[in-house]
């Protein structure tokens, strides 16, 4: 077995479960099975490889220089990678190469740029239950972000929904077992670690080096162990995946569930927040509609503020107030907005420039970003409070701005060592090695001329390659007039190749002082990384104000364009928007092609407002928009309306379509009856509910009396009474009104013309008593065949009895027979209770449902003996 054999098998050893990528000068290379794996994941060329007498194993390789896309590749592909590199430069010597694992890359440890998307982050986490309790810690190592908690365990699937992690570490131990939502299966890989690893007090020595610290209570975590179990997991994959130089990470930031918004999987998914429609298009959601973010940490942020909606009230009014800040200044948002596109990724660059592996060109683009930031809190100060705010988290850094300009080229060519990136002034012994090469290449053409003029040779030349080094080269022709001191090292078919002492004595110091100035510029670009890594912690401080920076600017950007208006966010315990707009439908529509709609809520009194009317009017639009202006509101975001106030809200739930969950073997009746019955079980009185076709999915009596129930139970329970939005074709649901004092019957306005009907999209009180299905079905094309007998069986199923011919003819209500009118008028009451209303100061929705009470008191009066 060849010495090489045995250097990687050694290495394998160590890494049995991964797929050991061995550098061979210009190459990674892989063997044994490992090689037949990335021969057929990557599609390449399965060859062999003498290792020894009489032994060939299998070999297959990628080239160094396209390695990021061959990983990428492996990474999807399910492969945890080990990366071994070169530790020493080959020699003229025979002594083999030192080699070793520098990093294990797996899906959430990766931080090349090309593997990344760029406006989302990167999670690793892990998670420990027990007890009934679990702790939860996630880290983002390309950006730094590092956070745990503890929570229920009953909560800890929807907090791993939320942060949505590549990668998930969890105990081995079979006893120990993590409840992970079935959600992460395909979209996340789950490592198993040693149960050692989550023991507490290994977890907190680990976190305690990391840092450099003595105390884990400036953290706040001190006192949730399964939290310090679950970061210190983390961190001690970390030190297993990087061998040489660790990401860093932010001091850990421990928080608690109950100061944000829970958003279920089902909520986000119906209320489009990421993803929307059939195929999880990202273009029409509400991320998208409040994107106009300039850097990549920006559009982070507001991705993690969609997630995570606030329920603090002061930090609220902070951001709203950030927000009003750059709304009422329409300069200072453009300007402000033009410097913040000047602005890299500096979280990730920093992360890079602690493992080594940043660009000069990064680098020069932290200077830049350093300096946009220097700006933008310079227009920031002294404006009011919130651009004082906003200015002191933009802490300038002048100290690394200047070092980066001094240090690095304006232009730098190539990778350090090619000569091309430190700047001249910066080191005195580089200087003065370029100066030694640039002297004797000037030397070099300069004895060119002297050569030719000494032998009276016009066509001799000198010239270099990496076999002889420089030359004098000669034509035949000229043969006789060569001097007897050149010494001759090549004969070519047109001539001879030539040296003198001088000319090597100079190519001596030429190869030499290049040799020097690769190895020194590649020593000083180093030193230079390690000292910028000593302000990492101020340099991802000043990313993360830029973030908010960004995301205020952004919302107020689309507030501006969009028309949308800051809410009143308090307390108390009534939703009330006027003129209010779903975000994103309003986006797809020609301008002012939406139909704007009031909503009134309150646990007070509207506590359920039953919504019925026919399909595609609106109804599901309208539920939605007002779950998405309340959590738009509860992230510091204007809103799209003419007037808002929120009662604080703590969760939204929304149970809307029909799906079903064929791996678990559940129905589409059977997966809304279990969303459902989790909306009951885990709703407070300050919980938003929209609920739309609640029953559906079973027969007409038992779907409508389950609707029935659950509306019941909504708005008797004590421990519920939330607000809660119910759309329904169950018609028979609007009698609830009468005797459940918290119902209010709203319908979608139709217009008959004909056969036709024209959708208003105006939500008006009342019930409907029609949901026009066969309209709806002929505009979505079903054969005119199909529609013919739809209305057929409709009129047998509407008019049972002898009368059903005549019954098709007329779809419409007969009108009641005229009645003689009584001797005294009854409807006199109504008419003075008319002349007394205060017209000019009624609102619209007052006057609304001031009318129907009153065509209310008319029809009582009118059917009255």
């Amino acid at each position: 077995m060849t010495p090489i054999r045995r250097q990687y098998l050694k290495i394998k050893h160590s890494y049995p479960d991964a797929l050991v990528l061995f550098r061979l000068g210009d190459f990674y290379e892989t063997f044994d099975d490992d090689a037949r794996a990335a021969s057929q994941d990557l599609e390449i060329t399965l060859t062999s490889r003498s290792m020894g007498k009489n032994l060939k194993v299998p070999m297959a390789g990628v080239p160094a220089h396209a390695l990021e896309s061959y990983l990428a590749r492996l990474i999807k592909k399910g492969h945890k990678v080990a990366i071994c590199e070169q530790l020493t430069l080959p020699t003229s010597s025979r002594a083999l190469v030192e080699r070793d694992v520098v990093r294990v890359v797996t899906p959430g440890t990766l931080v090349e740029t090309g593997l990344l998307e760029q406006k989302a982050n990167n999670y690793l986490a892990a998670v420990i239950s027990e007890g009934g309790l679990s702790g939860l810690a996630y880290a983002d190592i390309t950006t730094g972000q590092f956070s745990a908690t503890q929570l229920p365990t009953g909560q800890l699937a929807l907090e791993l929904e939320r942060i949505s992690p590549a990668e998930v570490l969890v105990p081995d131990a079979a006893d120990s077992p993590v409840p992970l939502p079935q959600s992460l299966e395909n979209q996340a890989q789950v490592t198993p670690l040693s149960g050692l690893s989550f023991e507490f007090q290994p977890a907190q020595d680990a976190l305690l080096d990391h840092y450099g610290i003595l105390s884990l209570e400036s953290f706040g975590c001190s006192h949730l162990p399964l939290a310090v179990r679950a970061a210190g997991a983390i961190i001690d994959y970390l030190g297993r995946t990087y061998k040489t130089a660790k990401p860093p990470l932010s001091p850990l930031a421990t928080y608690s569930t109950a100061d944000y918004m829970t958003l279920d999987a089902q909520t986000v998914r119906n209320l489009e927040l990421f993803q929307a429609g059939r195929w999880g298009s990202s273009s029409l959601t509400l991320l998208a509609t409040l994107d106009q973010t300039r850097t990549p940490m920006g559009a982070r942020l507001l991705r993690r503020w969609l997630g995570q909606p606030l329920l603090d009230l002061e930090a609220l009014e902070r951001r709203l107030a950030s927000v009003q800040l750059f709304v009422d200044d329409a300069f200072l948002r453009g300007a402000v907005s033009a410097t913040l596109s000047r602005i890299s990724d500096l979280e990730r660059i920093s992360s890079r420039l602690n493992t080594g592996n940043v660009h000069p060109r990064e680098l020069l683009a932290l200077k830049e970003g350093i300096e946009a930031s220097a700006e933008t809190a310079q227009r920031l100060t002294g404006i009011d409070y919130a651009g004082q705010y906003l200015s002191q988290q933009l802490v300038p850094l002048p100290d690394v701005a200047a070092l980066i300009a001094h240090a690095v080229a304006a232009e730098p060519t190539g990778n350090p060592g090619e000569g091309g990136v430190i700047n001249p002034g910066f080191s005195d012994d580089l200087d003065r090695l370029k100066a030694m090469a640039s002297d004797s290449r000037r030397f070099i053409a300069g004895l060119e001329q002297q050569e030719k003029e000494r032998t009276g040779i016009r066509n001799l030349k000198i010239g270099f390659n990496h076999v002889f080094g420089y030359y004098i080269e000669i034509s035949k022709s000229n043969q006789s007039q060569v001097p007897d001191d050149y010494i001759r090292r090549q004969t070519l078919a047109n001539g001879e190749r030539y040296i003198i002492p001088q000319l090597k004595e100079y190519e001596a110091q030429v190869l030499s002082a290049r040799e020097q100035i690769e190895q020194l510029e590649v020593d000083l670009y180093r030193r230079l990384c390690r000292q910028l890594s000593e302000s990492l912690e101020a340099i991802n401080r000043l990313a993360h104000g830029i973030a908010q920076v960004d995301v205020f600017v952004a919302l107020a950007e689309v507030a501006v364009r969009n028309r949308y208006v800051r809410p009143d966010i308090n307390n108390g315990n009534e939703i009330s928007i006027k003129d209010g707009r779903h975000p994103v439908v309003e986006q797809v529509l020609e301008t002012g092609g939406y139909v704007p709609n009031d909503v009134y809520l309150s646990t007070d009194d509207a506590r359920v407002i039953v919504l019925t009317g026919p399909n595609m009017a609106g109804k599901s639009t309208f539920i939605r928009q007002v779950a998405v202006i309340t959590l738009m509101a509860q992230i510091g975001s204007f809103v799209p309306a003419a007037a808002t106030t929120i009662g604080l809200t703590d969760r939204i739930f929304s149970r809307v379509g029909l799906q079903d969950d064929l791996t678990t073997g559940q129905s589409t009746f059977m997966v809304e009856m279990v969303e459902t019955a989790a909306i009951l079980n885990q709703a407070t009185p300050r919980s938003l509910v929209v609920l739309d076709e609640i029953g559906r999915g079973t027969s007409t009596y038992d779907g409508l009396s389950i609707a029935r129930a659950v509306i019941e139970h909504l708005h008797n329970d004590p421990r519920l009474s939330c607000k809660c939005l119910f759309a329904t074709h169950y018609h028979e649901l609007t009698e609830l009104a009468q005797t459940l004092p918290g119902v209010r019957n709203f319908n979608v306005a139709v217009v008959e013309e004909g056969n036709d009907v024209v959708f208003l999209h105006r939500i008006v009180p009342g019930g409907a008593d029609r949901s026009y299905g066969v309209h709806v079905a002929r505009l979505a094309g079903l054969p005119p065949a199909v529609i013919s007998r739809a209305w057929e069986v409709l009129g047998d199923l509407e008019t049972p009895g002898p009368a059903q011919t005549s019954a098709r003819k007329s779809r419409r209500p007969t009108p009641p027979p005229a009645q003689q009118l009584p001797l005294l008028d009854p409807t006199q009451p109504v008419i003075e209770e008319i002349l007394a209303v205060d017209v000019a100061n009624l609102t619209p929705l007052e006057a609304i449902n001031k009318l129907y009470e009153l065509q209310q008191k008319v029809r009582g009066s009118a059917d009255a003996p």
